[in-house]
């Protein structure tokens, strides 16, 4: 059980703020009201989401070794949540309001909402960069809330 408990990694760090928002945004996303996005479109971009989140951890986190969240060797609680949760959910509000003519504002909302909580992630000790930087980051946010999940959404809708 100690072991267990020490793998939850549970002392790290700044860890109640990965904790919480994993928390806050998954209770936001279920039950905000659906405007844009259906109950089978939200478990759909859930579960891909999800995958995307956790196969790039692999290779950014694990095998280039770019990032660290807490304790580097051991996925713990808020990784895990973080991983799942946080992505998925501003992916999920984001489709939630999309639009084409607010498309653009949208982006620069979710990209200044998630560039925050990673600079707070970062100045909690959570976060720690191993070569990579927050504008990296932000291009990233930029091409997955400008392109890939309106290119996602359409490819549901078809």
């Amino acid at each position: 059980m100690d072991k267990v408990i020490h793998n939850l990694d549970l002392h790290s760090k700044g860890i109640w703020f990965p904790i919480t928002i994993s928390i806050v945004l998954a209770l936001i996303m279920f039950f905000v009201p659906k405007k844009h996005i259906t109950w089978k479109e939200l478990y759909a971009t859930f579960g891909i989401i999800a995958f995307v989140t956790w196969l790039s951890d692999a290779l950014i986190a694990r095998t280039l070794d770019l990032i660290d969240l807490a304790e580097p060797k051991t996925a713990g609680l808020a990784e895990i949540l973080v991983y799942t949760f946080v992505p998925s959910s501003l992916a999920i509000l984001f489709i939630n309001y999309y639009t084409y003519k607010n498309k653009w504002l949208l982006v620069l909302i979710f990209t200044i909402i998630a560039s925050v909580m990673e600079w707070i992630m970062v100045q909690l000790g959570y976060l720690k960069y191993k070569g990579w930087n927050p504008f990296i980051s932000i291009a990233v946010y930029i091409i997955a809330f400008g392109f890939l999940l309106p290119a996602h959404i359409k490819l549901l809708r078809t």
